[in-house]
Parts: C-alpha cells; sequence; structure tokens
C-alpha cells in the first residue's frame, strides 16, 4: 500500500462522517457508532431526508449535518466519509469524495465494475488517501475458524472445490436493491460476502469466469406491474470461477431457491470437507483409519467484525497495514462483473485481475 498523505497522532483525531442516514437497517448509525468504538469521533453525516438529519442529530448531539455532498466537502472539516448510498452511487461519489483528499469506505460492495474499482484505485494512490470497503464479515466466526482449520491446519486437504448459495424462494421486494441498474444484478447483495468468505480460503489467482442466468419468471406474475419491472434483477444467477490452481467455485444467488439450505458455503477438499450453516453451525467430513467419513459439528465462534473499523484506525495512525485494501475489494467485484458480461455473451471470459 502507497503511504498516505497525512497519518494522525491519535484515533480521536479522526474526524469521521457519513455519506447516508436513511432508515433502513440504521446502517448510518450503526457505522458511525462502530466508528466511535474503534476510538475515532463522529463528526458529520450527510443526508437528502431532513427527517433523517434530525434523527442524526438525535442519535449524536452536535453533529454536523448536511443535506449535500458538495456542501459538505466545501464547510466540513471531515476525513474520512463512509458512503451508505445505493451500489451505483459508490463510485461517482466516492471518487468525489478521494478528489477533495477525503478517505474512503464504501459499503458492501465495493462498486459495480471492474472499471469502476480501477479508476477509484487509482485516485486513491494518486492523492495519497485510504480507500476501503466495509467487509466486516470477514472476521465473521464461521468464516475465521474454517480459515484457520482449512488454510492453517489443512485439515481437509487440497481444497478442490467450493460451494457458496444464497436466496429463497419468493417474490423479491419491491426497492433499489431489486433494480439491475442500481443494485448491479441479483449476486451482488449476498454474492459479494459469499465471494470474499471464499477468497479467504483460496490463494491462486482467478483465470476465467463464466455466468449464467434465469429470468422474467417474477417479473411476469407481479400485479400490478412493479415500477421497475423493466429493469429488474435477474430471478437466479450462477457465477462459476475458474483458479490458477485448479480450484473451482461454484456461486449461485437467486429468488427461485428452494433449496432447505438457504445459506450454505462449503468447501471440498482431497481429505474430507468443510460445510457451514450460517448462523447455525460447522461440519466436517473426513475419513477415518478405514476409509469411513467420520462426521463432527460445532457452533461457529463470536463474530469480531469490530475489527474492521478497529483497523481502519490503525491504518490511519500509522500502526497497521490496511487489511481489507481496495485491490482486495476489487476481487470479487471482478468476479461479479465478469460473470453478468459472462451471462450476456455466453462465453467464459479471462480475468484481467487475479
Amino acid at each position: 500500500m502507497p503511504k498516505l498523505k497525512k497519518y494522525f497522532k491519535t484515533p480521536a483525531d479522526i474526524k469521521v462522517g457519513v455519506i447516508g442516514y436513511g432508515g433502513a437497517f440504521n446502517m448510518g448509525r450503526n457505522h458511525l457508532k462502530e466508528m466511535k468504538r474503534a476510538g475515532m469521533t463522529p463528526f458529520a453525516v450527510c443526508e437528502l431526508d431532513p427527517e433523517r438529519l434530525k434523527v442524526a442529530t438525535e442519535d449524536f448531539p452536535g453533529i454536523e449535518t448536511y443535506a449535500g455532498l458538495d456542501a459538505m466537502l466545501k464547510h466540513s472539516g471531515v476525513n474520512l466519509l463512509v458512503h451508505i448510498t445505493p451500489h451505483n452511487l459508490h463510485y461517482p461519489l466516492a471518487a468525489k469524495c478521494v478528489r477533495a483528499g477525503k478517505h474512503v469506505v464504501t459499503e458492501k460492495p465495493f462498486v459495480i465494475t471492474t472499471s469502476e474499482a480501477d479508476r477509484l484505485i487509482a485516485l486513491g494512490q494518486k492523492h495519497k488517501v485510504a480507500v476501503s470497503t466495509y467487509h466486516n464479515r470477514h472476521w465473521d466466526g464461521w468464516i475465521t475458524r474454517a480459515v484457520r482449520e482449512i488454510v492453517e491446519k489443512k485439515t481437509i486437504g487440497e481444497v478442490y472445490k467450493v460451494e457458496a448459495h444464497a436466496g429463497s424462494y419468493g417474490m423479491p421486494q419491491d426497492w433499489w436493491r431489486t433494480s439491475r441498474s442500481i443494485s448491479g444484478g441479483v449476486l451482488y447483495d449476498w454474492g459479494v460476502h459469499l465471494l470474499e468468505y471464499a477468497l479467504q480460503v483460496v490463494d491462486s489467482d482467478i483465470v476465467e469466469v463464466s455466468g449464467f442466468a434465469k429470468e422474467g419468471h417474477w417479473a411476469g406474475l407481479m400485479k400490478p406491474r412493479q415500477p421497475w419491472k423493466e429493469d429488474a434483477n435477474e430471478d437466479e444467477a450462477t457465477a462459476i470461477v475458474r483458479f490458477a490452481n485448479g480450484t473451482l467455485l461454484n456461486l449461485s444467488v437467486g429468488q427461485l431457491r428452494s433449496d432447505p439450505r438457504p445459506f450454505h458455503l462449503g468447501f471440498y477438499g482431497t481429505g474430507g470437507a468443510y460445510e457451514i450453516q450460517m448462523y447455525d453451525k460447522w461440519t466436517t467430513r473426513r475419513p477415518d483409519r478405514k476409509g469411513e467419513l467420520v462426521e463432527k459439528t460445532g457452533k461457529h465462534p463470536a463474530s469480531k467484525g469490530h475489527l474492521y473499523y478497529q483497523n481502519i484506525a490503525d491504518h490511519l495512525t500509522g500502526k497497521a497495514e490496511l487489511v481489507i485494501t481496495p485491490q482486495w475489494a476489487r476481487r470479487p467485484i471482478h468476479i461479479l462483473d465478469l460473470a453478468r458480461r459472462s451471462a450476456r455473451a455466453g462465453r467464459a471470459l479471462r480475468a484481467k485481475h487475479g
């Protein structure tokens, strides 16, 4: 990582702000609280809805409030801005902040396309500011244990296949996350999490990606017509990733999944399998001395998502390297971007970035 233009003496010197304080999931408040927990100082909020700005001042008395980003960048002394906006706004708003000399964190996904990721990385390097994305799930208990067992202890031998699936069976909600031009597509929400998990285990370059999509089922059944119908996400999409070491990753996400295991992440190796039922348990299957498979299960250890902002604070004070670098955040985006382009082209596409 290139050196930053400026390091802070203490985390409290880092004035933090959020762009977006909408009511969905209370993400603006949660981000500011997590940054405060890491020692940084909540300082500013940018939000279009005046009612939500009022809520922000109740949550954080004395905090600066702005109805537009331009005004915030012109008048606020905020140092780090977190983007809690629809996916298609991540790149243009983050790029504007970087050009203004602000450190930037985007919510997941990082951006939508490989090109946007490349340009934002280049801008961060040019202006010597930190750029990252909020992969707090990097520290989820189910994946931290899996990495320890699979990568460090090699309990299932050489991983040759990863299965990652998420979704449900039912008509999608009517909001921006179901609009393809805004969200990126059905793979982007849970897909970016599942890919980030898998990439912690598969230590190899991406070679090519094949994408497949099934669409039109729910759109055809919607009555009355939904405003986003013509721009709807795919009903189901799949990305098959081939890595340089021969590992195959199969990712699928959608609204047509009648699988009783709606969230599943499985690593399959030459010496057994490690399967994750998120929010529930882990299962290993390994052969005993007689060659018979023995199954073990256990509960996941606690998640430590707060370590994300702790690392940001440590990085901005010069005490640690950035864990979720923009280059790391680009990897799942590159896969998702190639998958949707491949589905349209009807052929596998070679990776630009390993």
